[in-house]
């Protein structure tokens, strides 16, 4: 058993702007590990110590997903290793050629049998790689997991359904996706930063699935003109409900 988690380095949407055709602009934007993603790997890291397992980290990126800075903010987050291919283009790839990508990565890791992402990217928030990735695994996928538990058979996973939870019995390998709140990732000290420079750390090329998609056009939706209504008085509350109500937001 091996346990596995995707993360993403990648360019912070809080440093990018969008440009008067509605295209968004990166080149300002630094990179980071995906803020869903240090949940994914401390669910991992409670699977692999829960089962003396090794957890491995796989990523695909731009070079500097392969820097000393992305080592160590990947590794510090709890990852034994990790394996990743660091492209040039790879900012350009779409979703699925960076599944494909991931799940090469996977095979390439003896005995894994699991593969863990978070919620979505930093950048993109799709929310499609970790489904991609299974069907190039031809392994199931559950996302909004908040609960992952070795079994004799496979894994027992508890998944956020509306209303409540559910807890699905899964033979032999799946892919899951983290739910934001399945757990508290822990906060690296110094001294696990330092560490995480020691770590093993690789870099590799796959052969990854070329899909093309082409991108005809780009618009910024309609915004309706603000009422700038102001509500006041004892029945301020009231007013704004039924003005609420009768936008069709409640």
């Amino acid at each position: 058993m091996t346990v596995v988690v995707a993360y993403k380095y990648a360019a912070n949407p809080q440093d990018a702007s969008v440009t008067a055709d509605g295209s968004v602009n990166w080149s300002r934007a630094k990179s980071t590990v995906s803020e869903y993603d240090p949940v994914a790997i401390q669910l991992g890291r409670d699977l692999a110590d829960a089962n003396g397992a090794e957890l491995v980290g796989v990523s695909v990126g731009a070079k500097d997903a392969a820097s000393s800075m992305a080592k160590k903010n990947a590794l510090s987050k709890g990852l034994d290793r990790a394996v990743v291919v660091a492209d040039g283009d790879a900012p350009t790839w779409n979703a699925t050629k960076v599944a494909s990508a991931l799940a090469e990565l996977v095979k390439g890791v003896d005995g894994a049998d699991i593969l863990l992402t978070g919620d979505s990217s930093v950048d993109e928030g799709a929310r499609m790689v970790s489904a991609l990735a299974a069907g190039y695994l031809g392994w199931p996928c559950f996302q909004g997991v908040v609960s992952v538990v070795k079994t004799a058979e496979g894994y027992e996973i508890t998944q956020n359904v509306p209303g409540g939870t559910r807890t699905v019995a899964v033979a032999g390998p799946v892919v899951v996706a983290a739910a934001p709140d399945a757990v508290t990732p822990k906060v690296p000290s110094m001294k696990e930063i330092l560490a995480a420079g020691k770590k093993p750390f690789a870099t590799a090329e796959v052969s990854a699935a070329d899909v093309e998609v082409t991108v005809t056009g780009r618009a910024k939706p309609d915004s309706k003109a603000r009422k700038n209504q102001i509500l006041a008085g004892p029945d301020a509350a009231a007013q704004l409900i039924a003005a609420l109500r009768s936008e069709g937001v409640l």
